[in-house]
């Protein structure tokens, strides 16, 4: 469960990595996962220096509007920025060991009238989640916070 219990979350599942692409960059793949229920399907480019990923590995997603721990809307600095400044205040980036951040800037209806597509940029590195409406109605176009964990 979530330490994120706010407004501020959007959604929230557990992927099973199936497969890896084939590297066409040297500190990027593209992770193939099927969520543990199964009614949802991700693609997501991560930086895997920073985030080695195996196939076969389990992984908690979240997307949320903030990393207040309260929900509440982030200030005009960073969440970097408050960790240099020495800010003991404990956000949600600090339940997950990889942290982006993005916008979601398209939505497409699925062919079976029953689901959605959302894409999402994190500087470059995409994501896309494909599942049932109801799983991604919260998203909408919007800057998110991405955060990934590996399930132990």
């Amino acid at each position: 469960m979530s330490a994120l219990t706010s407004d501020a979350q959007l959604f929230e599942d557990e992927f099973k990595v199936e497969r890896l692409s084939d590297p066409k960059y040297d500190r990027v793949d593209r992770l193939y996962c099927t969520s543990v229920d199964g009614q949802t399907s991700m693609q997501l480019d991560i930086n895997k220096e920073l985030f080695p990923v195996k196939v076969g590995e389990y992984l908690r997603i979240a997307l949320a509007t903030s990393l207040s721990l309260d929900g509440s809307k982030d200030d005009e600095r960073g969440w970097r920025d408050a960790a240099k400044l020495g800010s003991v205040e404990q956000t949600l980036a600090d339940s997950y060991e990889y942290v982006c951040h993005g916008k979601v800037y398209k939505f497409e209806d699925g062919k079976d009238g029953q689901t959605i597509k959302a894409y999402m940029s994190y500087g470059g590195l995409l994501m896309a989640l494909d599942g049932p409406y109801k799983k991604l109605t919260p998203l909408r176009v919007d800057y998110v916070y991405l955060l990934a964990s590996r399930n132990a």
